[in-house]
């Protein structure tokens, strides 16, 4: 896991091919903009995030978010644990966030 400031985290995103970007806050917090192409599951909910987690492909990397950097934090550790080639969590999370957002689908 790597805890990168947003502008590093959106250059780095952006020249990789075949990335993953994980929103893992609540479908409220969602409701208010997500980084474009992100897949929204909920950390806040345990046992869901674990079951749609071990769906995602461990050899790609991911690109976590939240609303402040800390819930993505742990997020990116829990990934880490379970195989997965690499994590970038965004420091300060969607608090921090003044690039583009788009609506949820």
């Amino acid at each position: 896991m790597k805890n990168l400031p947003q502008q590093e985290w959106r250059t780095q995103l952006t020249k990789e091919q075949d990335v993953v970007v994980l929103d893992v806050r609540t479908p409220e917090e969602c409701a208010t903009g997500i980084v474009e192409n992100a897949i929204m599951i909920d950390f806040l909910q345990p046992d869901y995030f674990m079951q749609e987690v071990n769906k995602l492909d461990k050899s790609k990397n991911y690109y976590v978010y939240c609303r402040s950097g800390n819930r993505s934090g742990k997020a990116c550790q829990l990934m880490e644990n379970l195989g997965f080639n690499e994590s970038f969590n965004l420091l300060g999370g969607m608090n921090e966030w003044n690039a583009e957002k788009v609506s949820p689908n």
